[in-house]
């Protein structure tokens, strides 16, 4: 679903800051990734269970600042935007700056709910120890940083095969030898069994001369790609380790079959609706 957005996907994200596509083009992969989406999901519809889970009555209410938290967030893309295309600065700069935003709100919104539990709450409960309020770091403190140190870790170590040269034969193998198109399509597959966000990065080192469509081409098959297999995409490690037992990596090639479907179908869709973008 992320494929057609420059926020939806870390690659998109990647691709964009990089400047292989611009933040308009990226919806021409709309259609097709809807068909990745509508292909498997149409032919899964018929393997799941039709049971339908119990309705839970407990009543969420939004805390204080959400609202505006919400509003910061689509500034922040706002800004992020206008960074790169009015004053021709990296993307990076805007969203440090949207960090900024909601680093001012995060003080205001302490003050102001420290203030509130002083006048209101019991003085047994009004210390800093027992209530922090809203703490931007705090949240970040809880960050997978185990997960982001991986990453780090993975695209130096392709920044260094890339400095050594072996990316550069690498690509030389797959575009020119095999041709830009399979060269992408292969990437998505590759993007299953590594993970997309590495191979992307290796794709963005070497650079390859080809044309805008291929560009959006291998934006899309990285982006999807990693469905294929569980461990393929962040989302399906995070749902091996949530829901232990029941969805694993066996459980997941089940699935893949119609997974593959629906990758096929959105290269062809691709391929047939944005001709243009090839020359």
């Amino acid at each position: 679903g992320g494929a057609f957005s420059p926020f939806g996907d870390i690659t998109t994200l990647m691709v964009w800051q990089k400047g292989m596509v611009d933040f308009g083009e990226f919806f021409a992969l709309f259609l097709p990734s809807l068909v990745n989406w509508l292909v498997p999901a149409l032919i899964m519809n018929f393997m799941i269970s039709k049971e339908t889970p119990q309705a839970l009555d407990e009543k969420v209410s939004m805390k204080m600042g959400a609202r505006r938290i919400i509003v910061l967030f689509l500034l922040t893309i706002v800004t992020a935007v206008s960074f790169h295309n009015f004053l021709h600065l990296p993307p990076a700069a805007g969203m440090m700056l949207g960090l900024g935003y909601l680093g001012m709100f995060s003080y205001y919104l302490k003050r102001k709910e420290h203030a509130a539990m002083m006048a209101d709450g019991p003085m047994d409960m009004t210390s800093e120890e027992m209530h922090h309020g809203f703490d931007l770091f705090r949240k970040i403190a809880r960050a997978e940083w185990d997960t982001l140190l991986f990453f780090y870790g993975v695209i130096l170590c392709v920044g260094g095969l890339g400095q050594f040269g072996y990316l550069a034969m690498a690509s030389h193998a797959m575009y020119t030898g095999l041709g830009p198109f399979y060269a992408n399509v292969l990437v998505g597959i590759m993007s299953a069994i590594v993970d997309n966000i590495p191979v992307m990065f290796a794709v963005l080192t070497m650079e390859p001369h080809m044309s805008h469509g291929h560009w959006l081409l291998v934006t899309l098959t990285a982006g999807v790609g990693g469905s294929l297999l569980s461990i393929g995409s962040a989302a399906g490690v995070a749902l091996m380790g949530t829901a232990r037992g029941i969805y694993t990596f066996g459980r997941h090639l089940v699935f893949t079959p119609a997974i593959a479907l629906g990758y096929a179908a959105s290269i062809a869709v691709h391929m047939l609706i944005n001709g243009s973008h090839f020359h």
